[in-house]
């Protein structure tokens, strides 16, 4: 089991040294890139902002519920609300729901290409398929942090609404919460770690998919468990960038 686990880890590295080797030409990965960039981020826009908007309401309507104590401060939802979107909702939470949309998106999107022998067919024509099918992702998972942004912009956005229009906060409270104790090092953090999982999104989903073996049945296998190790992997590194940029 063990010996499984090390063996795909070291194909994992090596698959990430071949995907910078012998690059396609420009003129063919420009267009790639752009497919890659509607398919994976504009495609996921919407989704993103639903759930952002409803989970930012969610949480201040929960730490307005649970601020019982009249000495505990209004203000104190707009700042919770700001803390939990920026810190850990927006960059983590949506990222391990990007792993179920995106990657089994990438994963089965390869996988087919590979059942249907297309991967071989490029290969035979001498054409550096891990380059022409994996280094379009990643290029196009660097405007994630974009989509990130607009996450905690309308989580914020939600906390408000929810908030002023649910009538347990006034919109000056809310306001001034969202700018207490401000560090804008957070950002910085939240946006360091969203370009970590970016890469890790475009990466481990594709690498299930391009070794799969098998036939459809293989695919959606491939994709349930590129979407469970791409989460542990995410969720992994969210603890370990939190320690380094954070706890120290």
């Amino acid at each position: 089991m063990l010996t499984r686990y090390v063996t795909q880890i070291g194909r994992y590295f090596l698959m990430l040294k071949e995907i910078f080797n012998k690059q396609t030409k420009w003129s063919v990965m420009r267009s790639l890139i752009f497919k890659e960039i509607d398919d994976l981020i504009i495609d996921s826009l919407g989704i993103v902002a639903f759930i952002s908007f409803f989970v930012g309401g969610v949480v201040a309507i929960q730490t307005a519920l649970n601020l019982t104590n009249p000495l505990i401060p209004k203000y104190l939802i707009g700042f919770a609300t700001r803390q939990s979107v920026i810190l850990e909702f927006a960059p983590t939470f949506i990222s391990v729901i990007m792993a179920g949309k995106m990657g089994s998106f990438i994963t089965s999107s390869i996988g087919t290409m590979r059942v249907t022998e297309q991967i071989d067919a490029l290969e035979v024509m001498g054409v550096n398929a891990l380059n022409y099918l994996v280094f379009p992702k990643i290029i196009a998972l660097l405007l994630y942090p974009f989509l990130i942004g607009i996450a905690m912009f309308l989580g914020i956005l939600g906390g408000w609404m929810a908030g002023v229009y649910g009538g347990f906060i006034s919109s000056d409270e809310f306001i001034n919460g969202t700018q207490m104790d401000f560090i804008p090092f957070h950002i910085a953090y939240a946006f360091i770690k969203t370009l970590i999982f970016a890469m890790l999104l475009a990466t481990i989903p594709s690498f299930h998919g391009y070794y799969m073996k098998g036939g459809a049945l293989e695919v959606g296998k491939a994709s349930t468990v590129a979407f469970v190790w791409t989460s542990v992997s995410i969720i992994t590194f969210n603890y370990i960038l939190t320690q380094l940029l954070l706890g120290s």
